[in-house]
């Protein structure tokens, strides 16, 4: 059986954020212990268009800023699949951040 690549393993972690809360690529690059925050973004930025089925609307930056929204057409459409899921946004800012954000290591306590 072939291993999944490092852009399946992302989409497989990404797949798992539920609806209504947000994750960070730090936190999905540590769960993954491969690379680094910006490999996980250049591989969401490789899902628009083409796997709807991977939530990158919920993967933020440390800060709670919505940094990728210039990959998504238009640009305001991450902050509108966000406030679609009961998430408020301020100034390309996720409110409440700290109650928000899910981290990875969360599945493994099911």
């Amino acid at each position: 059986m072939e291993k999944p690549s490092y852009y399946d393993a992302v989409y497989d972690v990404v797949r798992l954020i539920p609806r209504g809360r947000i994750s960070t690529y730090g936190r999905i690059a540590d769960f993954l212990a491969l690379g680094s925050s910006r490999m996980v973004g250049w591989a969401l930025n490789q899902v628009h268009g083409s796997l709807e089925d991977v939530p990158a609307h919920r993967v933020v930056n440390r800060n709670g800023e919505l940094s990728g929204r210039n990959h998504f057409r238009p640009p305001s459409k991450m902050q509108e699949m966000l406030e679609k899921e009961g998430i408020k946004v301020e100034n390309d800012k996720v409110s409440d951040f700290n109650s928000l954000v899910w981290h990875p290591r969360e599945i493994r306590q099911v």
